[in-house]
């Protein structure tokens, strides 16, 4: 059985920094990263805390919900929306003395052994039928996180169109008439795309007010830095290029923001940006980012509830959570120079 001293070694850090990680100790500064490396680590050992060592009819008043996570921890570095959607859930769990098990997917699959015996799952990210159904075969109580793909699932969704809505009104009303989009793709099991509500309200309403321009987008990404970069690129190519840009991730603004200034274009002077989400940084770029706050943590909160409510009420009825957005301005912005 794997110990606290052969969790360490491998991480390479202190016994006391596993033990502190592991207890959730809120006052320890160490690293996200390390934090992931340590909770993989345990979880790769099957490490299993004093606890979970006891006969299970000592501990049943406790409940232990599983946290299914789509993106690998590569994916999550490189775009940290999901890591605040996690750290809410975990942070909900802790303050509500529920066991959390954290189970990411491997490639494709999740080992279905690993889903029994939980008393509810939570799902962030996008998934497939068949395997929304694994699921709710293996906890019956289940939440969706970031998705929505029907009326009969509990869910915590971000209101897209109330976004995209005031994104664009906010831009048109610094005159703004030729306004792009950079985006990305999503899919579940790399095959079936998913419909971006972003892209989607952004051709919608553009179209009604008559400024829809199909060559304004650019969606071949992956909502990181590095497409955001590509895609900038590849838009300061044509000799028409937008005066305004809505990037449907902060991290792709970032790499965004690199491209223009490597082309020597003014931010925003020549070229306004607005991002989604308000990551940490983004009111330290150069210009500050104007953007889109989401409530990731709240969305994290919000899914342990609703797992609470499912369990506690046994209502038949599915319930869907919507996340208000924000639109914080700063320098990235500025009305059209004639």
């Amino acid at each position: 059985m794997a110990t606290l001293k052969d969790i360490a070694q491998k991480a390479g850090v202190s016994l006391a920094t596993v033990s502190r990680v592991l207890n959730y100790d809120a006052s320890l500064s160490v690293a996200d990263e390390t934090k992931k490396r340590i909770f993989q680590i345990a979880q790769d050992m099957n490490y299993k805390t004093l606890r979970n060592r006891k006969d299970p009819q000592q501990v049943k008043d406790r409940l232990q919900f599983g946290l299914v996570y789509w993106y690998s921890d590569q994916q999550e570095m490189a775009d940290p929306y999901y890591m605040a959607v996690r750290n809410g859930v975990e942070r909900e769990c802790q303050e509500r003395n529920i066991d959390l098990v954290k189970l990411f997917k491997n490639g494709n699959t999740i080992d279905p052994s690993r889903l029994s015996e939980l008393d509810g799952i939570i799902a962030v990210g996008k998934y497939s039928q068949t395997e929304i159904d694994a699921f709710e075969k293996a906890a019956r109580q289940l939440v969706l996180v970031d998705y929505s793909p029907s009326d009969d699932y509990d869910s915590v969704v971000v209101d897209f169109r109330k976004a995209m809505t005031e994104v664009l009104d906010y831009l048109m009303s610094l005159g703004h008439e030729k306004i792009g989009y950079i985006g990305g793709k999503e899919y579940v099991l790399e095959e079936e795309p998913i419909r971006d509500e972003r892209e989607t309200t952004f051709r919608e309403y553009l179209s009604l007010k008559g400024l829809h321009n199909p060559a304004y987008i650019w969606t071949d990404g992956n909502f990181t830095s590095e497409s955001g970069y590509t895609l900038m690129k590849e838009a300061l190519k044509k000799e028409d290029v937008p005066t305004a840009f809505f990037i449907a991730s902060d991290s792709m603004a970032i790499g965004a923001i690199r491209a223009l200034h490597e082309e020597g274009v003014g931010i925003p002077e020549r070229v306004s940006i607005v991002g989604f989400n308000d990551i940490a940084t983004s009111k330290f770029l150069q210009p500050s980012l104007t953007t889109v706050k989401v409530y990731t943590e709240f969305m994290g909160e919000s899914a342990v509830e609703l797992l609470l409510d499912q369990i506690q009420s046994k209502r038949e009825l599915a319930k869907k959570v919507v996340v208000p957005v924000h639109l914080v301005k700063r320098e990235s912005c500025s009305e059209v120079n004639s």
